[in-house]
């Protein structure tokens, strides 16, 4: 693995031999690359937030090593959920030189002003892990109609029968608003309500939670408790949308004593693959966050060096074969929720449960002291962890 990996950083350096080596990053949350000279093939990156601890932890540095080693600079900011500051911060990017700008949207709303300002000064953008309605835009991201698909095939094979809770993410990203649900539905879901298999309880569309916030996520969650248990409604299962999520609605079952029941979630963050092991959360949809910075560091050196959109490909062994794309290396159309064709880059992802963490390790994702660090305090331990 690592072999194929430096080869493919080889090729990338070669390829971008006429960007300038001198490299500079910002600190995740400061102001990135203040001071940076402006020639050279220079990245800049606009994150909508760090709280969620995937960018920071897995995303940032993979993406920065591809573009730093394939003679890039990789400037960067953290927004803070602020639909202002992140347009100011992509201005500031522009100003200080870059060429191409990778964007993590706070929101659709944030998404469209950005690709506007990009526009106007001629810079193509990546829209990463967020779609943005935007034909001129790339977009990269995992399948994220198969992790809905993932996390509802999980939860109905283990609960095919029962009462349902359905926890959303923020209502203006569309992975929580169209595709996850539409994965859900195509996994069954929306079949198994109408047989009356399932029914949901607490609003029939589910409970969106702003910013994916694990705070507002448990607070909605044990609204829903409440509400359940005045009516003497038991709950059986809760699909959770992802890792931030999920974490507030462990934490609600919890604070009101519930039985642990069945939750869902995606990205693989370290605390929820720990609740895995304990049996806190059933499964966790595996999106490998260093493959997709690879990515997008290898897309954002071509779109720097004057690649059309249409002509790009991810250098081979640069992503892991479980990872890699389905439909190949060779960027392809992607139709869009509303109507529109855009270029793309979807990577694929991996449902976790406790009888395949073993994938976890092999990967390096974690160790099996952490991953294993809580198992023994929990309800049902992994066996990889006895």
């Amino acid at each position: 693995m690592q072999r194929r990996f430096v080869s493919a950083l080889a090729g990338l350096t070669i390829l971008l031999a006429a960007c300038s080596n001198a490299t500079s990053s910002g600190s995740p949350g400061a102001s990135g690359g203040s001071g940076a000279t402006t020639t050279g093939c220079t990245v800049g990156v606009s994150w909508n937030n760090f709280q969620q601890p995937r960018w920071a932890a897995k995303d940032r540095p993979s993406m920065q090593k591809v573009i730093t080693t394939g003679g890039g600079i990789f400037l960067d900011f953290d927004a803070n959920l602020s639909n202002t500051q992140q347009l100011t911060d992509v201005q500031t990017l522009i100003n200080q030189g870059a060429k191409v700008i990778v964007l993590l949207a706070q929101d659709d709303k944030a998404g469209a002003q950005v690709v506007a300002l990009a526009k106007q000064n001629n810079i193509p953008v990546i829209a990463y892990d967020r779609l943005i309605e935007d034909p001129s835009v790339l977009y990269l991201s995992f399948n994220n109609t198969d992790v809905g698909v993932a996390e509802a095939t999980a939860m109905l094979k283990k609960v095919p029968k029962g009462n349902y809770v359905l926890i959303k993410g923020d209502p203006g990203d569309a992975n929580a608003s169209k595709f996850l649900p539409a994965g859900w539905d195509k996994a069954g879901l929306k079949d198994a309500v109408s047989k009356g298999d399932i029914k949901i309880v607490g609003p029939a569309d589910g409970t969106y939670t702003p910013a994916w916030d694990t705070t507002k996520a448990q607070n909605n969650m044990e609204a829903i408790i409440d509400a359940a248990n005045a009516s003497n409604t038991k709950i059986d299962a809760v699909l959770a949308e992802n890792d931030s999520t999920a974490l507030g609605v462990v934490a609600a079952l919890k604070s009101k004593g519930y039985a642990n029941i069945p939750v869902s979630g995606q990205d693989g963050d370290t605390a929820n693959l720990q609740n895995v092991a304990a049996g806190l959360q059933y499964v966790d949809v595996w999106k490998n966050a260093n493959e997709l910075g690879k990515a997008a560091g290898a897309a954002a050196l071509q779109l720097c060096k004057g690649t059309k959109m249409a002509d790009l490909a991810l250098p081979d062994g640069l992503v892991l074969p479980a990872n890699a794309p389905a439909a190949g290396n060779k960027v392809q159309d992607f139709t869009t929720p509303g109507g529109n064709t855009v270029k793309s880059f979807i990577l694929q992802v991996q449902p976790v449960t406790q009888d395949n963490l073993q994938l976890i390790l092999d990967a390096k994702w974690l160790t099996k002291d952490v991953l294993c660090k809580n198992a023994a305090t929990g309800p049902t331990p992994a066996a990889i962890c006895k």
